[in-house]
């Protein structure tokens, strides 16, 4: 079953702007979606939209190729076979586990009714508690229900609002595993929606990072973080900086020189002569930063972080451009001291720079999304930096 939206807007009466706008993505049949970005960017409206809660002001929504959303045309929730888990789990306190998986099969045969709630609750491997009433769950479990009951029905769709914000770090981490394997096992198409990007890459196939109602990018997580569509993505997604850069051809390769030194690639595409004079900004990952003390690069440690195996250092070069280093956690240098540094950068990405009337040197951050340049090259071409 395939999920299709086209230029998706939806406008809120009495607001300016509207809270999703020129939306496009597409889900293959048994596909895992994730949708991610800040809060108030329009991601569980879009998930909304998508379920029918929300009319749409223009663009369609396709549901197994059928059209179910547009400025014309908007089909009843209760029609798209559309299954939803919310936050709060929604559950029925006043019945048992059985009863709540069970709610949605009223219309089906008894026999098959019952079948059917046995067969999801082992699947959640929640058998065992089919009588215990909800306060009686762990939080984990009642997750488990909630999803058992919107799978119950053989939804064409699966939608989850934000499922496992309620539970605690190491539970969400591992709840986020166990869906996807009861939704890969159950070949069921879904779209998440979450703010949390460890959960996202835990979860998705394909993710969408959304921003003031806008999707930026709708890519795998190692797209995503490797080549960002956007400078918003970059920053968004894991830790990283930009510094100024230049670039010049030699040989029929590009390089990129940075205050790091040189940076090259190990297929490098050849980019076009004009792109701003060769001047640009370059995004350079905490991971792409190498402790090493023989390296003729020195910079100051201006605060760190520990994270058990490693330290996020945030360093500051002589010429006052800052990065962040993953180093490992025994190299546990003061703040203050000077270490050194050299860049390890396997995807170089670099954003073009605008020129102010000042003629200083910013990058350009239009409203919609932007076209950032990869040295590595696509499998589909991108369009050149202007």
């Amino acid at each position: 079953m395939t999920v299709e939206v086209n230029q998706l807007q939806v406008h809120y009466p009495g607001r300016k702007v509207p809270a999703v706008e020129g939306v496009s993505l597409r889900l293959a049949a048994g596909e895992m979606g994730v949708l991610i970005g800040p809060s108030g960017c329009g991601k569980s409206t879009l998930l909304r939209a998508i379920a029918g809660l929300e009319p749409v002001s223009a663009g369609t929504v396709r549901i197994k190729q059928e059209l179910v959303s547009s400025a014309q045309v908007q089909v009843a929730p209760e029609l798209r076979r559309v299954g939803m888990v919310f936050q709060d789990y929604a559950l029925f306190p006043h019945m048992d586990v059985a009863t709540n998986v069970g709610f949605g099969l009223h219309g089906w045969p008894q026999h098959r009714r019952q079948s059917r709630i046995d067969e999801i609750l082992a699947l959640v491997g929640l058998s065992a508690v089919a009588r215990n009433m909800p306060h009686q769950l762990s939080g984990g479990q009642q997750q488990r229900v909630a999803l058992a009951r919107a799978l119950a029905p053989q939804p064409q769709l699966l939608l989850l609002d934000e499922p496992f914000s309620n539970l605690d770090v190491d539970l969400r981490e591992r709840l986020a595993h166990e869906v996807r394997a009861i939704l890969k096992q159950t070949q069921t198409t879904a779209l998440f929606v979450t703010h949390d990007q460890m959960e996202a890459f835990a979860l998705g196939d394909v993710i969408g990072v959304m921003s003031e109602g806008r999707l930026h990018q709708w890519e795998d997580a190692y797209n995503l973080y490797h080549r960002p569509a956007t400078r918003f993505v970059a920053e968004f997604i894991g830790h990283g900086v930009f510094t100024q850069a230049s670039l010049r051809q030699e040989g029929g390769q590009v390089l990129v020189q940075t205050p790091l030194g040189e940076l090259t690639d190990r297929t490098m595409l050849p980019l076009a002569p004009a792109l701003a004079n060769g001047e640009c900004e370059v995004l350079l990952r905490a991971d792409d930063i190498v402790h090493d003390d023989d390296a003729p690069v020195k910079a100051e440690i201006m605060r760190k972080t520990f994270r058990g195996s490693e330290f996020l250092y945030t360093l500051r070069l002589h010429t006052g451009e800052t990065v962040l280093a993953h180093v490992p956690s025994h190299h546990d240098h003061r703040v203050g001291e000077w270490i050194g540094i050299r860049a390890e950068v396997d995807h170089v990405v670099i954003f073009n720079r605008a020129r102010q009337a000042s003629g200083r040197g910013v990058c350009q951050v239009p409203s919609t999304p932007e076209v950032v340049q990869s040295v590595k090259p696509l499998s589909q071409p991108q369009e050149q930096i202007p």
